[in-house]
């Protein structure tokens, strides 16, 4: 996750520069932060979404008469719960966090200069382990015969396609994105001889803050 980090701010400043360089009036760095709501999609145990935080970089460019191109790099801490036994005749929702860190190319249409955009585009996301408190590791997933701490180590990349808008002032904007993953985050588990054939796909909801500089 740290080398992913480096290259991507490296690859953002780069782009910056001899971005910057080119079109001096109309390129910028933003500095985005921010909320998001994930949901994991599966029938393997039931699931509710959780809110998480997100933050990061993008670069801003012109493409193509009114098309601009964002380049972005954000990283993210995503929660979801899951339904336990915790006891006799007794559940509890586990909460998970999933630390991630995204990469995206997204074309953005200007329908109000400075103003409003509408975004869409390809985005990659590399995956830490699902963490939970250590207290609530033992505990079964309902439904299944799997303690909590079985399902940890997820796929660890998946693709996003994406869909937003930005609306605000030329230095100050906001973001509201939605994300499907169509990749298997389940699928690592499907290697562990785990009794079940594992099947779930992501979707995030996003609402951040863009400071353009």
């Amino acid at each position: 996750m740290k080398k992913l980090y480096f290259t991507s701010v490296f690859i953002l400043i780069s782009i910056a520069v001899f971005s910057q360089y080119d079109y001096r009036d109309s390129n910028r760095i933003g500095i985005t932060f921010g909320v998001n709501q994930f949901t994991l999609n599966t029938s393997n145990f039931q699931t509710k979404p959780g809110s998480g935080w997100n933050a990061g970089l993008s670069m801003r460019g012109n493409f193509y008469n009114d098309w601009d191109m964002v380049y972005g790099m954000q990283f993210s801490e995503n929660n979801f719960s899951v339904l336990t036994n915790s006891g006799f005749l007794s559940n509890d929702d586990v909460n998970y966090k999933l630390s991630s860190a995204q990469l995206s190319l997204l074309l953005s249409y200007r329908l109000i200069e400075n103003h409003l955009t509408i975004e869409f585009g390809p985005i990659v996301q590399v995956n830490g382990k699902l963490t939970t408190n250590y207290s609530d590791e033992n505990k079964i997933i309902s439904g299944t015969t799997l303690s909590v701490k079985a399902i940890e180590d997820i796929s660890k990349f998946n693709f996003y396609p994406t869909i937003g808008l930005t609306a605000g002032v030329k230095h100050f904007r906001v973001n509201v994105s939605y994300q499907y993953g169509i990749n298997n985050m389940l699928g690592n588990l499907n290697d562990k001889n785990l009794g079940q054939n594992f099947k779930g796909n992501p979707s995030i909801l996003n609402g951040n803050l863009i400071i353009y500089l």
